[in-house]
């Protein structure tokens, strides 16, 4: 028999309760709409104006079958779960809502809306991610409890995490429903902002699908390693050389696109204090021709 996954101390039972209570349950009452405000926390940053209309002329025909599930704070309710509903009955005119409220903590507001909201499916891949990342860096959470709260797998949490490392234009079009999740794991098998850019243009203006950006990129990251193999300019090579005899350590020069870098590989403490030394004797040796060059 499946375990069911744990949604934190409190949270299971919390989520049970925001089933439609019993018409005559006292925690049930009609609030004034004006009291009560959105969640900060909300972890969904896209609402479909479209679906809130059709939710809209549903609420009034039909009122608000689910009651809203909130919090007290000093002006008056926040909504834990329940925005759209809150923002349709808006529309539709009402006046008054039916809520429920619960006594829970701020970092439990956060889980709930989360947790509700993946239920339901009503987070975009990058709303999801940022969700996953706000309850690492807020509440502390490993990914394997972040896992454990949303019923997902430790996989499926990394994964999500990982699409943030995408350029900004490529998360708009992911969070906007331009681009799929697919595409975007994609793009994410390569390394650079500029390639994973480069890549997401080839891909909007040739329409291909996810196998052949899959493709595309392998492709990409075989040219950049070939390109990466090919053999170092000659007097390079000769400085390299030269200045791993003089040091007594390997030393490996990098050309990029303007100038370089230098890196020397020690294996003791011994070898940097050797390099200290060589640098500390080259620059007396030329403060000393600079004073006689003076005293001519």
């Amino acid at each position: 028999m499946a375990t069911k996954r744990g949604l934190g101390r409190g949270l299971d039972s919390l989520l049970t309760s925001m089933a439609v209570p019993d018409g005559d349950s006292p925690e049930i009452f009609m609030c004034p709409i004006e009291r009560i405000r959105p969640n900060p926390q909300q972890p969904r940053m896209v609402m479909d104006e479209e679906a809130l209309d059709a939710l809209a002329n549903s609420i009034e025909a039909n009122g608000v079958i689910q009651p809203l599930v909130v919090r007290e704070v000093e002006e008056g309710f926040e909504i834990i779960c329940g925005e759209r509903r809150w923002r349709a009955a808006q529309r539709a005119g009402l006046s008054n809502i039916p809520v429920v409220i619960k006594d829970v903590s701020p970092g439990e507001v956060l889980e709930l809306a989360l947790v509700e909201n993946i239920q339901r499916e009503d987070l975009n891949p990058v709303e999801e991610a940022m969700a996953y990342k706000r309850l690492v860096e807020e509440l502390g959470m490993s990914h394997s409890e972040v896992a454990k709260r949303v019923g997902k797998q430790r996989s499926t949490v990394a994964n999500a995490l990982r699409l943030l490392r995408l350029p900004e234009p490529i998360l708009r079009d992911l969070a906007s429903g331009r681009f799929s999740p697919g595409h975007a794991r994609a793009i994410l098998m390569l390394s650079s902002q500029e390639e994973m850019l480069k890549l997401h243009r080839e891909i909007c203006a040739k329409g291909l699908n996810v196998r052949q950006a899959e493709q595309r990129a392998k492709a990409m990251k075989r040219g950049r390693t070939q390109r990466e193999s090919v053999q170092p300019d000659p007097d390079v090579a000769a400085v390299e050389e030269e200045l791993t005899m003089l040091c007594g350590m390997k030393v490996r020069i990098k050309p990029m696109k303007r100038g370089g870098k230098i890196e020397f590989r020690y294996s003791r403490m011994e070898d940097l204090d050797q390099l200290l030394s060589l640098i500390r004797s080259s620059a007396g040796k030329e403060a000393g021709h600079h004073d006689r060059v003076d005293g001519l």
